[in-house]
């Protein structure tokens, strides 16, 4: 069986793409119908056959849910790719060893780490990306309602607006973060990396902010990061204790480093 390709949970695309998109694109006011329980002969299906794109928020949470450091997460559950042509990798979760390439976190009973799931298991079968005017610069959010053929979900008659989903998810704090990552990550677009290339020493440090969290507080707080950088101590206090004060820290520190933005949370000494 091939396997199905789930878009990232957050991309900026080009309007003259748009009508490449299949699905239908929900509009604000506009509801769909769908639900999702084990009484559907589809149950679970969805978690089989799949590429399952990670952002760092979603990782954030699925290593804490699992109790594991970051190291740990990318060792056991990680594929890193880069494809050629481009400059940064793409991160997938490690799927399992059988026929039907199953989520690793796939029980009977369904997914064994709900409460955390990936943004593009938290909106399914909705997909959200953002259009992207270059000449204003600016993103405006869209939303596909794409649930794959075989999906019984889709002829429930619960139905929601694009909000509704979103709070009943609880997605809207995977979508605030993704949506950073995005604006981040459109910057990659054009290669930043000269001579070095993607493999480098650079690279491996960007990649360490925004992926591997526990050694990017190491490197925050065991080396002369903080020497050489003033952080306001209040927030020096939040980097030690949350991990998403750090990641968002980590998306700054990535714009200085590379492109040297001007920061009002990170400034030179």
């Amino acid at each position: 069986m091939p396997r199905r390709l789930q878009e990232k949970p957050m991309k900026f695309l080009d309007p003259l793409k748009l009508a490449q998109i299949t699905g239908r694109p929900i509009q604000a006011g506009e509801t769909f119908g769908f639900a999702c329980h084990s009484d559907l002969g589809c149950f679970t299906r969805c978690c089989r056959n799949l590429n399952l794109f990670l952002y760092p928020y979603d990782m954030l949470r699925l290593k804490t849910n699992l109790n594991l450091t970051s190291d740990q997460f990318i060792d056991r559950h990680v594929d890193i790719v880069l494809r050629d042509g481009h400059h940064f990798p793409e991160v997938l979760l490690r799927m399992a060893d059988d026929e039907q390439h199953s989520c690793p976190f796939l029980a009977p009973s369904g997914c064994r780490v709900y409460a955390d799931r990936p943004h593009t298991c938290r909106t399914f079968p909705v997909e959200q990306g953002v259009l992207y005017d270059a000449a204003t610069r600016r993103g405006t959010p869209i939303s596909f309602f794409r649930p794959p053929d075989f999906c019984l979900g889709r002829y429930e008659v619960r139905t929601w607006s694009i909000e509704t989903w979103n709070q009943d998810q609880e997605s809207n704090r995977h979508h605030d973060f993704n949506l950073s990552w995005a604006e981040l990550r459109r910057l990659f677009e054009n290669d930043p990396w000269g001579a070095e290339g993607p493999r480098g020493a650079r690279a491996k440090m960007v990649f360490m902010a925004a992926y591997n969290l526990d050694p990017f507080r190491d490197f925050v707080f065991s080396s002369t990061f903080l020497n050489r950088f003033h952080v306001k101590a209040e927030l020096v206090k939040k980097l030690r204790r949350s991990d998403e004060a750090l990641l968002t820290f980590g998306f700054e520190w990535i714009r200085i480093f590379v492109w040297g933005q001007p920061s009002k949370m990170i400034r030179m000494r």
